[in-house]
């Protein structure tokens, strides 16, 4: 059953394996916010097992658009679609976060976003080939990101 991520009483739970577990909670409340505020969405979670076609849809991208393979374990994820774009979010153990967004109309906006916990190092199968850019939040802390645009079809 979808857990709904409260950004106001920020929580651990689901995430408690995460040596950065805090600032994960942080970034997962972060994206609740955005989410309720832009779209008037409520952001939910699953444990990454319970739905496997979301962390393979992300996973699947990732290898064939950039051939990059995580390798954290899926701790929480979630799929929906809101304002015409399909979004799809995997929260790792390590504190990375990766978003899909892709935009259902022909010609729209698709990429693959990254985000890194205050407090983890960047993946060692990330941090050559990619620079990150940092942001502040008053739920996450410091947040380092950067993203990457989808080429085809997925």
């Amino acid at each position: 059953m979808p857990q709904p991520v409260d950004f106001t009483n920020v929580s651990t739970e689901g995430l408690e394996s995460s040596p950065v577990a805090q600032a994960l909670a942080g970034l997962r409340a972060n994206e609740a916010r955005y989410f309720s505020t832009k779209y008037g969405h409520v952001f939910t979670v699953d444990p990454a097992a319970e739905v496997p076609e979301v962390v393979d849809w992300v996973t699947t991208i990732l290898a064939e658009e950039r051939d990059i393979v995580i390798a954290s374990p899926p701790l929480e994820a979630t799929g929906f679609e809101a304002g015409g774009i399909r979004f799809a979010y995997v929260f790792y153990e390590s504190g990375l976060s990766i978003n899909v967004m892709y935009g259902l109309e022909e010609g729209s906006k698709r990429a693959v976003g990254f985000k890194l916990s205050e407090g983890m190092e960047v993946p060692e199968e990330l941090a050559t080939r990619f620079k990150f850019a940092r942001q502040r939040s008053k739920l996450a802390g410091t947040i380092r990101g950067s993203f990457f645009v989808i080429k085809g079809e997925h």
